[in-house]
Order: structure tokens, then sequence, then C-alpha cells
């Protein structure tokens, strides 16, 4: 049917076939792999939000330049995921589809989120000490780690259901970036289906658990043991968690319900 439309991409219908069977195996990793790959995402996306940062501390650049450019660099975490490898959680929302279907019990899908969540803030927050250790922060004249600050402080403050749906959104643009590389057969298709709603959900400016975690105590380290004098409030492991309990479960509600169970309805509910 591909011939169809002129194209050898793999149809919605065949691509939830794919996003099922490769739910099934992603709950059948042996724990250490899982635990290493779920590493590898945390620290491929914590790459891709320091592309972004590095983008916006530019002040030279005009706001919506900054966004839009941020976000298409910030596209190097999740291409890193897809197309090197490795478990990250707001893309492993899509299980709810094959959950949905009763090919993967509820404790299966439970374990894979929880490791697979811890993994992801050991990565992403790893990566944050060897930056600051390497003194990457300190470029620009130090707008680098000012920044990070700024950026932070922000995400710390945000009210709770503000954070909430900025989760949500942005799962939905996670989630459909991953769903669409599913369709790609080549590494350049994957690319091209992740860049755009990987870009837009950071021109938006919306909130994903993972560069949070890589983000905010990179941002911690700079304030305390950083040279940047920015006469700002302190970021404080509460802050830091008050951003990220929201963020996470908008996140898992935009990936699990508004992509995979709406995919789920459209296309395999009758295969249940």
């Amino acid at each position: 049917m591909s011939d169809i439309f002129g194209s050898d991409a793999f149809l919605p219908k065949e691509i939830a076939q794919r996003v099922n069977d490769v739910g099934v195996a992603k709950v059948g990793l042996p724990f250490l792999s899982l635990l290493m790959l779920g590493m590898l995402a945390g620290a491929f996306i914590g790459l891709g939000a320091l592309y972004f940062v590095l983008i916006k501390s530019d002040a030279s650049l005009g706001f919506a330049i900054s966004q839009v450019l941020g976000g298409v660099a910030f596209s190097l975490g999740l291409i890193l995921v897809i197309v090197a490898g490795a478990e990250l959680f707001t893309g492993n929302n899509l299980l709810a589809m094959a959950w949905a279907e009763g090919k993967i019990s509820t404790a299966q899908i439970l374990k894979n989120w929880l490791v697979v969540f811890f993994a992801n803030f050991t990565g992403a927050a790893g990566l944050a000490v060897l930056v600051f250790l390497s003194g990457h922060i300190d470029m620009n004249q130090g707008a680098i780690a000012e920044q990070y600050i700024k950026i932070a402080l922000i995400k710390s403050n945000l009210p709770f259901w503000s954070a909430f749906f900025k989760g949500v959104l942005c799962n939905v643009l996670v989630c459909m970036a991953v769903w669409m590389a599913f369709a790609g057969r080549s590494v350049t298709d994957k690319v091209m289906a992740i860049v755009f709603p990987i870009s837009a959900f950071v021109a938006a400016g919306f909130e994903h658990c993972i560069a949070n975690m890589y983000i905010i105590p990179l941002a911690m380290l700079a304030q305390t043991f950083g040279n940047t004098d920015l006469a700002v409030a302190a970021i404080t492991w509460s802050g830091f968690f008050s951003n990220l309990v929201p963020v996470m479960m908008g996140n898992l509600v935009g990936g699990s319900f508004f992509v995979a169970l709406v995919y789920h309805i459209i296309y395999r509910r009758n295969h249940s």
C-alpha cells in the first residue's frame, strides 16, 4: 500500500504493530542491559540539552531564533537514543500500547518504567558532573553557567499544574517523534522524523523530565562550586523535585494516554 503514496515508509497501521513488538522486546531485556541503556539515554538527552543551552547563551540571538535553533540542537538527544540505541523513559511510555493489548503485564511495564527512569536520572546527572568538571560552563565569559542557572530557576519555580501540562504537551511531541521514527527505514528518515517535533516542544518551552535531570543538577553545581557571581535565588533540591514530579507525571500522561492509547484505539483495539 505504501506504493500508492510514493513512499517506502511504514504505514501508521504498520507502525502500531512495530511499536507493539518492540514493547514486548523491551520488557524482556536483561536487568543490566536495561540499566545501562537507560543510563546512556539520560546522558544522550543531557548532550542535547547541553547543545541547547550553548545556543541560548548567545545574547545576540533574538528570542524566536534562539528557541528554534536551540530546539533543533536539542534534537541531538533523541537522535542518539533512536539511532545509537538506548532506553528513554519518555519514549518508553509508548509501551502502554502493548500493555493495552495484553501483550505485556502491568508488573512488566511498571518495572520497565521504574528502572529506566532511575537509570536515566543516573546518566543525566552523571553527565552534569562530568560537564561541570570539564569547565565547559565557563565558556562565553561564564554566560553558559549563568544560562543554566536562569533556566533552572524558572523550571524550579513553575506552578505544579503549569509544569504538569507543559510535561503533557512535551511528551505528546516526543512520542510522536518516536512514533514517526518507526516509519523510517534509514537513518536519514529517522532524523527527519525526529527534528521537527522535538524542536517544536523545545521552542514552545514545554518540559521534559529527563532533560531537567541534567539541567537543574548542573545549575546547582554551577551555583555552588562555579565561578559565577550571578545574584539570584538559590536552586535547591526541593525546587528540583517540585519540578520533576509534575513534569514526570505530565510526560507519562502525554505519551501513554494521548499517543499510545489513542493509537491503540485507532489501530489495535480489535486485535486485543
